[in-house]
């Protein structure tokens, strides 16, 4: 009837609750053969049980409704203040924090780290993944090419939809929807040495994933003169290179161990040569690996040392790098 009547739901409930009530106080409070009691079920046992499954039911409701928001407020990323940590991010580092080398002070400091991935390429694309979900508060990436079908055999980041998409973009969009907590910098154009100098100056370190050796030693220039690491990688068929440069801190330079290039043929692009697609997956993650201890002071990063990753016959090896004194960028001749 009060659905009919139009009655407010609520008062409608009231109104059975008050019906409820009275059917027990009949049978509480009037004698046995009384017509009330007859005519209301003759005992308070049901009634009783009436009100118990009601209110199972409406706790129950209360409950659900609970859990309802609660997944609605965990789904929704909550915004840290002031550089502190949300819960959701908490929760999502817990694995960084309980480790006794990062801790929250060093997640602390991924936090405020900014760190420049040149290329978004094979070595690009794991680097800039890993660095994002580790946490990474500010991540640049310059590039200059869009999306190509031959990419997505090694460049994971990149999916089939985002082929003719800048690959800056399309990383952004990748490492947005895998952490929301981090601030993203692309820039969609090639390294260029009058750009370099006031772009390095952002960042606090460097990782290299080209594929030339001209843009190789662009890096390599600017990021001594900036007085930062670089961590450069690189990639040949089933071999690939990993090292961190950093002669601010008496280890060489990316020109201390090649001074010049070397001749065309002696070192062919992977499009030339071809390259195996996860190669890339290890080495760009090693290069995040070590990005992450410099940020966080974990362990010995890879100064003057180089680890050199044969995946063909699933061997490494590691070899000592020494600062040339007449180098042309670092040492007494630069």
């Amino acid at each position: 009837m009060g659905a009919v009547l139009g009655t407010p739901k609520p008062a409608r409930w009231l109104m059975l609750g008050v019906l409820l009530v009275a059917a027990i106080g009949i049978q509480l409070v009037f004698p046995d053969g009384h017509p009330l009691r007859a005519v209301t079920g003759g005992e308070a046992a049901l009634w009783l049980i009436v009100l118990g499954a009601a209110a199972v039911v409406w706790v129950y409701k209360i409950i659900l409704k609970r859990l309802k928001a609660q997944a609605v407020q965990d789904d929704v990323p909550v915004v840290a203040q002031n550089g502190s940590f949300s819960d959701t991010e908490l929760n999502r580092y817990a694995r960084h924090i309980v480790l006794r080398e990062v801790g929250g002070a060093g997640q602390k400091a991924l936090k405020n780290a900014k760190v420049l991935v040149i290329g978004a390429g094979g070595l690009g694309a794991p680097a800039l993944q890993y660095l994002a979900a580790a946490g990474v508060g500010t991540i640049g990436v310059i590039d200059d090419d869009t999306v190509e079908n031959a990419n997505l055999q090694r460049q994971v980041i990149h999916k089939d939809a985002s082929i003719g998409t800048p690959k800056v973009f399309s990383a952004e969009a990748e490492m947005l929807a895998q952490n929301p907590f981090v601030t993203i910098k692309p820039y969609n154009r090639r390294l260029t040495e009058e750009i370099a100098p006031d772009l390095f100056a952002d960042f606090d370190v460097v990782l290299d994933g080209t594929d030339n050796f001209d843009t190789r030693y662009l890096v390599n220039r600017t990021a001594v003169s900036a007085g930062i690491p670089l961590i450069s990688g690189a990639l040949s068929q089933w071999e690939g290179q990993l090292s961190v440069f950093d002669p601010a801190r008496d280890a060489p330079c990316y020109s201390c161990v090649f001074p010049t290039p070397p001749a065309a043929h002696l070192a062919p692009s992977c499009a030339e040569a071809g390259v195996i697609g996860p190669l890339p997956g290890v080495v760009g993650a090693m290069m995040a690996v070590e990005a992450v201890k410099l940020v966080t002071g974990a362990g010995t990063a890879l100064r003057g040392q180089m680890v050199i990753y044969d995946a063909l016959y699933g061997e490494s090896r590691q070899i000592k790098l020494k600062r040339r004194p007449d180098c042309a960028v670092c040492g007494a001749g630069s």
